[in-house]
């Protein structure tokens, strides 16, 4: 769990304190998002519940966000043993592991998923596939909107009409956004979407229900589109190796302190989800919402292009749709559809 870094990653490194003792084991950390957004403020939280209960047996040593390791090298920097731990959305890795879609999709939070032996089963993936250990799904629960700087247009069935739209996506939206919206997409990291809307370069963007605030985009954005759709996919994973070197009370101490920091997360962030909806729209944020069939399909949409996704994905790996139908059996609760 001592590993020798690049110059360019201990130059933008921030190390907190030494270990305790000599026995304490420490496992290095970073995390995908600036220290300043909401999710990496969570694990943060997670971070001090460590090493709290781990005082004198393990400890989490954070080296830093982006600014030490780009977001998207971090999955293989915990992969290759540069780093110990990352906190990341699975997205960010999709190349390796489709399955993460399952997630992506999911309308059911990390409470119901570890109980039904979901994250298990996504553990059991990881390990197999990546080398890495699957601690925690943190801060589920939370959905995506489409946030818009204009009053986006319905046609005359009550569906979004996004041509002439500038929107901003990734990986985690494209499917949906091309093949069933029939959008234009420009892709931008996420550090790069203020300054996209400044300048005009994208127009609307899909981001989770929370966050938005912590980004600046309500200096341009107006609108939210409802209903929401997909679920946030950000989890804890740790390179394989070093997990397998701790002791079994650190260990212990690392899964207790992560199960119930998913719980605490759902709770925690639910609540900033209605504070935040109250502050956008007390500055003047308004909702545009589709109804009936319209919004139906769009959620079916949403759901159905990242399975679709996921398995042309998966067949391209040597497991191939191994584990799809239980996938989506731990992770979808077609219950919880509207009008069911």
């Amino acid at each position: 769990m001592r590993h020798v870094l690049t110059s360019g990653f201990l130059a933008g490194a921030t190390l907190l304190a030494l270990p305790a003792s000599a026995e304490e084991q420490t496992l290095t950390a970073v995390h995908a998002f600036p220290e300043t957004l909401v999710y990496t403020q969570s694990f943060l939280e997670f971070v001090d519940k460590v090493n709290a209960a781990g005082e004198g047996v393990v400890r989490i040593e954070v080296r830093g966000g982006p600014e030490a390791i780009g977001m998207f090298q971090q999955p293989d920097a915990v992969r290759n043993g540069v780093v110990d731990m990352v906190y990341t959305p699975g997205s960010f890795y999709a190349g390796a592991l489709p399955e993460k879609d399952a997630m992506v999709a999911s309308n059911i939070t990390a409470i119901e998923a570890r109980q039904n032996g979901g994250i298990d089963l996504i553990n059991e993936i990881h390990q197999e596939k990546m080398g890495v250990y699957y601690l925690g799904w943190f801060d589920s629960g939370v959905s995506y909107n489409l946030w818009t700087v204009d009053k986006p247009e319905l046609d005359a069935d009550g569906n979004l009409d996004v041509s002439g739209w500038k929107l901003r996506g990734n990986p985690v939206y494209n499917a949906f956004f091309t093949e069933y919206l029939g959008a234009q997409v420009i892709d931008l990291p996420t550090t790069d979407v203020y300054a996209g809307l400044e300048r005009g370069v994208v127009d609307a963007s899909g981001w989770t229900q929370i966050g938005l605030m912590d980004l600046k985009w309500d200096d341009f954005v107006n609108y939210r589109i409802e209903p929401d759709f997909f679920s946030t996919d950000l989890g804890v994973i740790v390179n394989l190796d070093s997990w397998n070197e701790l002791s079994d009370e650190a260990k212990s101490i690392l899964q207790e302190t992560a199960i119930a920091h998913e719980r605490s997360s759902v709770e925690k962030l639910r609540e900033l989800r209605d504070e935040e909806f109250a502050a956008l729209e007390e500055g003047g944020m308004q909702v545009v919402e589709l109804t009936g069939e319209a919004a139906s399909n769009y959620l079916a949409a949403a759901r159905e292009k990242t399975w679709e996704r996921m398995r042309t994905q998966m067949e391209k790996h040597p497991m191939g749709l191994e584990h799809y139908d239980a996938l989506i059996e731990h992770f979808y609760d077609p219950s919880r559809d509207p009008g069911q």
